[in-house]
């Protein structure tokens, strides 16, 4: 695959274009409500399988059922964009991560979470990718990484309170509420898609998903991010089953997707000045770090300092990958890098999901975060190699 070189900077021109425009406010729209949708239900829906009599193992299935979904939702979207456009495509998505979460405020049971979450998972999936790419062409390509971070801001929003919200509606107010809220997000959302562009001029040739997974260029950053996802997965979905300060708990979730965020802005910007290529390395080693700290699971101080740490690394891992790979190719491949990076992202989340629980089992969980840890810095082989590769398209 051959790559294209983005020379823009702040430096090339006296005038700046606008970041912020009307499409790209009504696209924050549809961003919003598939954001608060699923985050919302994240962590709940593990910890309503496993109460609902699914058992201690229920959660791994849970979670892994609704990345693998959205995996394989993500690797087909592509090509729907391209035959119907992105209007009904990511409708479609919208409501698919909506509607079955209906299901769960009326029955239960291990088959029909199951169930729910690989629809909702086939839906995330399209409405990320096809409105991922929609967000990526209309965003200037001199300010692509302060624009990826305040698409960040936007999506982090909910994780933020959505992520320990629903968890907490569900103990105390009930689990219909949740998965009512969760349902009428992307829903309401899809509103607002007849007011976005159907189709946007794609210049340069073809990069296609076969490209995509032979180039290295696109691959290697995708790796790193997806080490850090693999942690993601794991922190959303077993945290409040390993540490036994339900307070502690709420607070690192509500901790980690802000620092997240924060880092992701402040990437952005750093990015757009100075390059992204030289942040990929940094941001791994201290998403571990994090991570490691989470394995003193009886200390509520290390919990909260973990995952503000893991969610700092996390950050950054998330604006500098995905401004590198859109940076490599020209934006006929804008879909293509949307799904190869959220299926490192969401695929790494399942594998580390179902993974960590079968170690857990045989471990505990401290253990299992320590381990987590390390095979996290597995992937500081493909970091070293891209920051000194010659296709570095900064």
């Amino acid at each position: 695959m051959t790559t294209t070189i983005d020379s823009s900077s702040p430096e090339a021109g006296s005038v700046r274009p606008p970041l912020v425009t009307r499409a790209l406010l009504v696209r924050f729209v549809s961003l919003l409500g598939s954001s608060t949708g699923f985050n919302l239900l994240l962590s709940a829906v593990p910890l309503y399988a496993q109460e609902s009599g699914g058992g201690e193992h229920a959660a791994g299935p849970a979670t892994g059922a609704l990345m693998l979904a959205t995996v394989v939702g993500e690797l087909a979207t592509p090509a729907l964009t391209a035959r119907y456009g992105y209007r009904w495509v990511l409708a479609a998505g919208l409501v698919l991560l909506g509607a079955p979460a209906l299901l769960l405020t009326a029955t239960g049971g291990m088959a029909v979470v199951v169930a729910v979450c690989l629809l909702r998972g086939v839906g995330f999936a399209i409405a990320l990718v096809a409105g991922g790419a929609l967000t990526a062409s209309l965003i200037p390509a001199e300010r692509r990484g302060e624009g990826l971070a305040l698409v960040g801001v936007v999506s982090g929003l909910p994780s933020l309170f959505g992520l320990p919200l629903g968890v907490w509606l569900g103990q105390h107010v009930g689990w219909g509420w949740v998965f009512a809220i969760g349902a009428a997000a992307p829903l309401a959302a899809v509103a607002s898609v007849p007011a976005l562009p159907d189709r946007t001029r794609a210049a340069g040739p073809a990069v296609g998903l076969r490209d995509g997974l032979r180039s290295g260029a696109l691959l290697r950053p995708a790796t790193v991010f997806a080490a850090t996802a693999l942690a993601a997965g794991i922190v959303v979905t077993f945290l409040p089953l390993a540490v036994p300060s339900g307070g502690a708990v709420a607070v690192a979730l509500l901790v980690q997707p802000g620092a997240a965020t924060l880092a992701r802005w402040l990437a952005g910007r750093h990015g757009d000045r100075h390059g992204s290529a030289g942040l990929v390395l940094p941001a791994l080693p201290v998403a571990a770090a994090g991570v490691l700290l989470l394995a003193w699971t009886d200390s509520p101080a290390a919990v909260i300092a973990g995952a503000a740490v893991f969610g700092t690394g996390f950050g950054i891992a998330q604006n500098a990958t995905l401004a590198l790979m859109y940076a490599r190719v020209p934006p006929a491949g804008y879909g293509t890098v949307t799904a190869l990076w959220n299926v490192a992202y969401d695929g790494a989340m399942g594998i580390g999901a179902v993974a960590f629980g079968a170690v857990a089992g045989g471990t505990g969980y401290s253990w299992a975060f320590a381990l987590t840890a390390a095979v996290m810095l597995a992937a500081l082989a493909p970091a070293w190699r891209d920051r000194g590769s010659a296709a570095v398209a900064e």
